[in-house]
């Protein structure tokens, strides 16, 4: 039986791949959405979504390969992570297994949404950034 910590990290885990590849917001969206895509068996249900994205359960083997294909992931990595000697990077794999071009899924959340901020808020986060990596290059 997963621990906590391994469900809360598939939770954030699923999260990311769902904003870096989907427009779901929420288990409604993500149920009605899955259900399409899952074919093998039967859909799974608002609360069982609740459930996955809350971090308090972490799908069976065949959901989580609905998953991973949907979202362009392995299934590894959205069950158990990167594996200890891969790159973040490696965690996004096209259909024919390609490595994303724009480095892991965090990353590409984290631009999206300094993307999605005012331009004064974007040059405001820029400024702190050039900040920290002058601190840790010195």
């Amino acid at each position: 039986m997963p621990s906590n910590t391994e469900k809360q990290s598939f939770s954030l885990r699923l999260r990311a791949a769902l904003d870096h590849a989907t427009r779901v917001r929420g288990a409604t969206d993500l149920a009605r959405e899955f259900n399409l895509q899952h074919r093998d068996g039967e859909g799974v249900s608002v609360q069982s979504a609740h459930k996955w994205l809350s971090g308090k359960a972490i799908p069976t083997a065949d959901k989580l390969g609905t998953l991973a294909r949907w979202l362009g992931v392995t299934e590894h990595w959205l069950h158990y992570g990167p594996p200890p000697d891969a790159e973040a990077s490696s965690a996004l794999a096209g259909p024919s297994g390609d490595k994303a071009r724009y480095g892991s899924i965090e990353c590409v959340s984290l631009a999206r949404r300094i993307e999605a901020l005012s331009p004064r808020h974007r040059l405001l986060v820029e400024e702190i950034v050039m900040q920290f990596h002058a601190i840790s290059t010195n």
